[in-house]
């Protein structure tokens, strides 16, 4: 099959570059990677990927931890699996 359709996206010159970078590391060019996504869309008929919009709850978490309230920090793992009883 012929690979000669082109798509277009503007997209945050920062984010570009991060997400280039990571691709390098992959060993991936961007187009493998539109098209691996494009795959993906295809075989699961919708994005690979949930979209949600979050609840109050989570809502208040994502306010609360970007304002560093009630967080509970952990030395490590082990302590925060001893914490909560796991």
């Amino acid at each position: 099959m012929a690979k000669d359709a082109t798509v277009r996206a503007r997209i945050d010159p920062d984010l570009k570059l991060e997400v280039e970078r990571l691709f390098e590391e992959l060993g991936i060019s961007t187009t493998e990677a539109i098209t691996l996504f494009y795959r993906q869309v295809k075989l699961r008929n919708g994005l690979p990927f949930e979209l949600i919009v979050p609840n109050q709850t989570t809502e208040k978490v994502f306010r609360d931890t970007d304002a560093n309230k009630e967080l509970v920090r952990f030395n490590d793992a082990d302590e925060m699996f001893g914490q909560l009883g796991i």
